[in-house]
């Protein structure tokens, strides 16, 4: 079934076109990632789609009745709203249906003794139950924990003031609202931003369950990767769709453009042989007095049927990169970075007791944990900026330091471009300018102010200084952010190249695992090594708090009766494999078995105690029964995720 198409649809800003000629088609139940360069009319697309803005031309189809969410980078709320009014908000449907289920029972409790006026009001509170009920209504406040418990989302986050939280809290936020809603299409743009590791790896989770439809605006390859069922790729205005995830995509763009490329060469063939012969019957008709009108002739024929070839395109077989390269200077000493019994409290909050650390030279790590528990912090700490409150972090011998930070660009946002870039790169303007088109800093770009630049820009600029200094380690933080996919691979292989030691902060797990031969995971304020690439890492701490978790388990379960096969019944060759258990989605269902189990007691309670309102028992044994069909539910499901 056809959820949504567009044909021949277009969009400018003033004069300036941003979408062209877009004809796609979006099935219900896909998972669509939508991907291209910064800029190239991403957002604008999905922001047409939902109805946030109009199409100049085109033809836009969507599905009669179909419920469309769009979570923008920067959602906006009332000021008065708190993070859990937003999240509630999702709910509005539900809320309004309660509150006149809830003036319907008090009428219920006045109109006992009128037999009439009782059915008549039984019969609209029967209505309003089961769209109550088709709605999961009886499930919000579980759906609301279960959502915000998977995002990372805490209850003073909750209760605070949306204003006032961070970006990437505000993100979090929206992105919980989003999830909750329940929607027929979910239009996620770069849903992955500001979560950490365990968040994003819920939320693929969350998506690949979902019923409905989605599309997700991202540069996050990894998510594409576990995720999307087929790309929509926006460049120069038109959009080209593929089928598969991101890795498929790459492969089949990379054969249709070489595929175009060769009938682009074939056609140039064809041009200049036909050319060619125009010119030669030309000469032929004028080497006759008089000329030879019938060479002529032949000759404006062939011109006409040049006219009217279609040419095809030559295709760009590689975007516009920058031109990234590091400059490793002496090797450093044979230890580059060393924290020894490092403890920090920021901001009231316990980050580190007892913590260690060492990098080694040539060494590639990245240091990873959940958001807050001072990745960032340790980074400051190695510069400089910040002092351990207990214990040593110092620098190596010999220890040149190439820091990005996640803000990228510091000091002040008044400097031009071309300055900010000079202060690090001691040459001259001309020579300045040139090496910034690099960075693609095109003409009047390198003039522009450092606070008007988007992230993406920032972190070019911040790139292009750090290519021009003297450096033995590289320390990233979020180097990937605000960066689009072809960015990020350059990035990939400038560090590739580079001879030095490697330190980096960061949540872009297909960048990890390419780049780093090491984790340092921050758990429980120590900081654990780990070795290998990202997922072997991520493999040996999952076996790590598998083996914890399985002595911590607490939820009360009842027995079930297993009949065990006799031993010599089941051949060798079919063993099955050890199950991999997933400790954070174990953690989550238990939680979740909690609530239930609390609900549950709260509903038996309701029940057992004396009370004439017919509504009102009928409304709890509803309920109930409900939990406990979710509660029995839950409760396979973690018997399924229980190691063998």
């Amino acid at each position: 079934m056809i959820l949504a198409a567009t044909n021949a649809m277009t969009k400018s800003y003033g004069a300036h076109p941003v979408l062209e000629n877009i004809t796609i088609e979006i099935h219900a139940g896909e998972r669509v990632g939508i991907v291209g360069p910064n800029g190239a009319g991403k957002s604008t697309l999905c922001k047409i789609l939902c109805g946030q803005e109009v199409a100049d031309s085109g033809e836009i189809f969507k599905a009669r009745g179909s419920r469309w969410s769009y979570l923008p980078q920067t959602p906006v709320y009332p000021d008065e709203w708190t993070g859990r009014d937003v999240i509630a908000s999702a709910f509005a449907e539900v809320s309004a249906i309660s509150g006149k289920m809830r003036e319907l029972e008090q009428q219920m409790g006045g109109a006992a003794e009128t037999h009439g006026l009782l059915e008549q009001l039984l019969g609209k509170y029967q209505q309003l139950q089961e769209q109550f009920e088709q709605l999961d209504g009886y499930r919000t406040e579980t759906v609301m924990a279960q959502v915000t418990t998977g995002l990372g989302i805490s209850e003073p986050m909750l209760d605070m003031l949306f204003a006032r939280l961070s970006g990437g809290e505000q993100t979090k936020i929206g992105l919980a609202k989003l999830l909750c809603e329940a929607s027929d299409v979910l239009l996620l743009d770069e849903p992955t931003n500001h979560l950490d590791v365990e968040a994003m790896e819920w939320l693929e989770e969350f998506l690949r369950e979902y019923k409905g439809t989605v599309l997700a605006i991202s540069h996050d390859r990894y998510f594409l990767d576990r995720i999307v069922t087929s790309i929509i790729e926006i460049d120069c205005g038109e959009a080209t769709q593929y089928p598969g995830n991101y890795s498929a995509y790459v492969t089949e763009r990379e054969e249709r453009l070489l595929r175009q490329f060769a009938e682009y060469e074939e056609q140039q063939r064809k041009i200049k042989k036909m050319q060619e012969t125009i010119k030669r019957l030309k000469e032929w008709g004028n080497r006759s007095n008089p000329p030879n009108e019938g060479f002529h002739r032949r000759a404006k024929s062939m011109e006409k049927a040049l006219a009217r070839i279609e040419r095809i395109e030559r295709p760009k077989l590689e975007a516009d990169r920058m031109a990234l390269a590091f400059k490793a200077t002496d090797r450093s000493g044979t230890d580059v970075l060393i924290a020894e019994g490092v403890g920090k409290t920021f901001e009231g909050k316990t980050l580190f007791a007892d913590a260690e650390l060492l990098l080694r030279y040539g060494e590639r790590k990245a240091l990873l944990g959940p958001n807050g528990c001072g990745k960032s912090t340790l980074m400051k700490m190695l510069i400089g900026d910040l002092t351990p409150d207990a214990g040593t972090v110092r620098l190596g011998a010999s220890v040149q330091v190439g820091y990005l930070s996640q803000k990228a660009i510091e000091g002040d946002p008044n400097r031009r471009v071309i300055d900010a870039f000079r202060e690090i790169a001691k040459i001259t303007e001309p020579e300045a300018r040139h090496r910034l088109a690099k960075f693609l800093f095109y003409g009047e770009q390198v003039y522009k102010r450092v606070g008007q630049l988007s992230g993406g820009e920032r972190m070019r600029l911040r790139l292009a200084q750090l290519m021009h200094q003297p450096i033995n380690l590289l320390l990233l933080d979020e180097p990937t952010n605000h960066l689009d996919i072809e960015a990020r691979e350059t990035l990939e292989e400038a560090i590739a190249e580079f001879r030095g030691s490697l330190f980096i902060v960061s949540h872009d797990r297909y960048f990890l695992q390419k780049m780093v031969d090491g984790v340092f995971w921050i758990d429980e304020k120590k900081i654990v090594r780990y070795e290998g690439r990202y997922e072997e890492a991520r493999e040996q701490r999952r076996r790590q708090l598998a083996a914890k978790q399985a002595a911590l388990v607490t939820v009360p379960s009842p027995q079930k009766q297993v009949q065990p096969k006799p031993a010599a019944q089941e051949p060798a060759s079919t063993k099955q494999p050890e199950k991999k258990v997933n400790p954070y989605q174990l953690q989550k269902l238990e939680e979740q078995i909690a609530q239930l189990e609390a609900e549950r007691l709260a509903a038996q309670q309701q029940l057992a105690e004396e009370s004439n309102d017919y509504a009102q028992l009928a409304q709890w044994q509803t309920q109930l029964e409900r939990v406990e069909a979710a509660l029995a539910e839950s409760y396979d499901r973690w018997y399924e995720l229980q190691p063998e």
